[in-house]
């Protein structure tokens, strides 16, 4: 779906404050638009009420500004997952992505400006069951696989602040955070522009621990939530568990990392975010967690993880970073100052030219016994 490119000039603060504010934080509550509705009113003066949230929030979706309504899963708590690579030859190119593309393990797939040029993620309920997938697309292609697991999150986070003319996701950020600093002022954790930063590190064989009622609740909405005035209420229903169950069983779920946020998620295609770039770093070793973690710090990076080298292969790469950006000329330019001042090393950059294929991780894998 694509919007015009005045799309956002019929939009009022109300809709800017949902579609900005509430990418992350919805509230887990039996009737969560009544509190939306308090604190869009206070922060915007405007009369608002549940009823009107709601209806807002499905006219963005319907408009294709939001891609969905729910809670944002993390596959690798669950199960097993890795980035992978193929070098396509261009007159297969489009036969190999359909042999990868139809695995339903296979959840993103991209060309990229790069000899590897199709890059995909697979995620499966075992280690086992992704390694077995890897080994039989290189045998059904004839194609090489570079499998790229991830080692280390030092930041992963893409909420786009999208009610604005930005270049580059998270601009804004950048701009109050330096603000915040010639001033003085301490910024707030709670703020859109803070970036919490760790060296999370991930286990290839995690197996999440899961009770029955997290199993049924993650297959029930790994598709979104229902656009109703009781979501909550509604899946609960689905699942055959009382509404106060599974709220507490949500809460679980996102203390332990198995969903990463619930709120509105931003299609950033159709709100001008059409130039990413995956920039790759040769990194000394013993340099990775500090570089990576302060490069986790700044506003305009959506995504910094460590990733594994594999020189038989000729990859030396172990530092991955993304920037999303309205201009490919301003993403290039981010990159340019990262690399000037944060990371003077090796690195290359893989533009997304194509996407070929996207769709969240399929759960009924991840909670089964890894044999799917």
């Amino acid at each position: 779906m694509s919007l015009d490119a005045d799309w956002r000039a019929d939009l009022d603060a109300v809709d800017a404050a949902l579609i900005d504010e509430y990418q992350s934080g919805f509230p887990v509550a039996e009737r969560p638009f009544e509190r939306v509705a308090r604190e869009v009113a206070a922060e915007t003066g405007s009369e608002v009420d549940a009823e009107e949230v709601l209806d807002r929030v499905r006219g963005l979706r319907e408009r294709g500004v939001f891609r969905r309504f729910g809670a944002v899963l993390n596959p690798p708590v669950i199960g097993s997952s890795t980035l992978a690579a193929v070098r396509a030859p261009e007159d297969r190119f489009d036969e190999v992505a359909e042999v990868i593309n139809g695995y339903r393990q296979v959840n993103h797939n991209y060309r990229r400006d790069h000899e590897w040029n199709q890059w995909f993620v697979v995620t499966a309920g075992s280690r086992e069951t992704r390694d077995a997938i890897l080994a039989e697309i290189e045998e059904r292609t004839g194609c090489e696989v570079l499998a790229l697991p991830m080692l280390t999150d030092y930041y992963i986070d893409l909420e786009f602040p999208v009610v604005n003319g930005d270049r580059f996701a998270r601009e804004s950020g950048e701009a109050r955070s330096a603000s915040n600093s010639a001033s003085g002022e301490r910024s707030d954790p709670r703020a859109p522009d803070h970036t919490a930063v760790s060296a999370t590190r991930i286990s290839e064989s995690a197996r999440g621990d899961l009770a029955a009622l997290e199993a049924d609740l993650l297959l029930a909405i790994q598709d979104g939530f229902p656009l109703s005035s009781t979501p909550y209420a509604d899946v609960a229903s689905e699942v055959g568990a009382p509404v106060d169950d599974v709220l507490a069983a949500v809460e679980r779920l996102l203390a332990d990392g198995c969903i990463k946020r619930i709120g509105c998620v931003v299609n950033h295609v159709v709100t001008g975010f059409t130039n990413n770039c995956m920039v790759v770093w040769d990194v000394p070793d013993d340099e990775l967690d500090a570089r990576g973690e302060a490069v986790g710090s700044l506003p305009y990076v959506t995504l910094c993880y460590h990733r594994p080298r594999r020189p038989d292969q000729g990859w030396e790469y172990n530092l991955f970073t993304m920037i999303h950006g309205r201009e490919a000329e301003a993403v290039d330019a981010k990159i340019d100052e990262l690399a000037a001042e944060h990371l003077p090393f090796a690195h290359e950059r893989l533009y997304s030219t194509e996407t070929l294929k996207q769709t969240g991780a399929r759960y009924e894998d991840l909670v089964a016994d890894g044999d799917g």
